[in-house]
């Protein structure tokens, strides 16, 4: 925006000091004038001649004190405007370091609080919660653009070979080629979720979570039983507020990660509801490896999974947790992964009740 240059806030703080230093001077000069000249005193008898030569040598002695005054203030000022305004210099090198795109930089204004320190800290977290969602992004774009490329050079590896071989089983061809489209779909459709999630462009109804974790359950059932895991659901209803579909798919994506991600046999996965006065809580637990509670906190970041960078028949693509996340968030809710100490994970999805 543009704006016309004025005086500094140190020149107007300086010229306010001098002015209400002036202003008390020139109130206690006409103070001690009165009292010279205007207020009885026992055994003085005031006379004209005396008045007359009292002004005569008060005027000169009030000329020179409002003459100290004025340079006093103007300089006493100055030096006060510049230690009150010293904090707020450091904010603003801070913050056209940050908009020049070093987000590192931190301000840690030293001294007690008040409201200078206070603004320099709200400043250092916000410029640090910055630099996390920056990195995150980053990470984001350049895994999205990892994951998006795989399919397509495979595909272009695979067609490459079916040229260079016209007597190649076209069926076996077709066949992986499907695949890695539908691969490539579903990653697809995954990136167009988590943007609507994050636009929050979805109509609020009331919805029961204990009934999306029943309809999860019995979708995944098949999945659980093929790897040999048992899957336990219990609670209370818990009534929310937002979209019916992406509750239930912020519900399945937890569920699904709880079952592929377990123990290769006898695994288990339990998910509960609880309903309280302020919220409902849906809790979705399961058995397996230990996860460190570093790699815990980073789950929920895109493209992020809890072992290697493997894609095994019911791997996903990397956006589940993620994706349920975001749909939490734009619920007004949070989601919290915490590792279980005996193994496996604990994701618990806090929302507001329904009113």
């Amino acid at each position: 925006m543009a704006r016309e240059r004025g005086p500094s806030v140190r020149l107007k703080l300086t010229l306010s000091y001098t002015g209400f230093l002036m202003l008390a001077g020139a109130l206690m000069l006409a103070a001690g004038w009165l009292f010279l000249t205007r207020v009885p005193h026992v055994g003085l008898l005031f006379l004209p001649e005396y008045q007359l030569s009292v002004a005569r040598d008060f005027a000169p002695v009030a000329a020179v004190t409002m003459l100290f005054l004025l340079v006093f203030g103007l300089g006493g000022g100055w030096f006060l405007a510049g230690r009150v305004l010293a904090p707020l210099n450091r904010i603003t090198e801070a913050t056209r370091t940050a908009a020049s795109g070093s987000l590192s930089h931190r301000i840690r204004l030293p001294g007690r609080q008040d409201e200078f320190r206070e603004l320099a800290d709200a400043f250092d977290t916000m410029l640090g919660r910055l630099e996390a969602h920056v990195a995150e992004q980053r990470r984001f774009a350049a895994n999205a653009s990892h994951e998006l490329r795989t399919p397509l050079a495979i595909s272009k590896s695979l067609l490459d070979v079916a040229r260079a071989d016209p007597d190649h089983d076209t069926g076996e061809l077709v066949e992986r080629l499907s695949t890695v489209n539908t691969r490539a779909i579903d990653l697809t459709e995954a990136l167009l979720l988590l943007s609507r999630a994050e636009q929050r462009s979805f109509a609020r109804e009331r919805v029961d979570l204990s009934l999306l974790a029943e309809e999860a359950t019995e979708t995944l059932l098949p999945l659980a039983e093929g790897r040999g895991v048992t899957i336990e659901t219990g609670g209370d209803l818990a009534p929310t507020t937002g979209s019916p579909s992406l509750l239930l798919h912020l519900t399945m994506n937890l569920v699904h990660n709880a079952v592929v991600h377990n123990l290769p046999e006898g695994g288990e996965v339990r998910v509960t509801t609880l309903a309280g006065p302020a919220g409902v809580t849906l809790t979705v637990e399961n058995t397996g490896e230990r996860v460190g509670a570093e790699l815990a906190a980073t789950l929920t970041e895109p493209f992020r999974r809890g072992t290697e960078r493997v894609h095994t028949d019911h791997a996903g693509v990397g956006l589940g947790l993620a994706i349920a996340r975001t749909i939490t968030e734009a619920h007004d809710g949070t989601l919290t992964p915490v590792p279980r100490p005996t193994g496996g994970l604990r994701v618990t999805v806090e929302l507001p009740a329904a009113r």
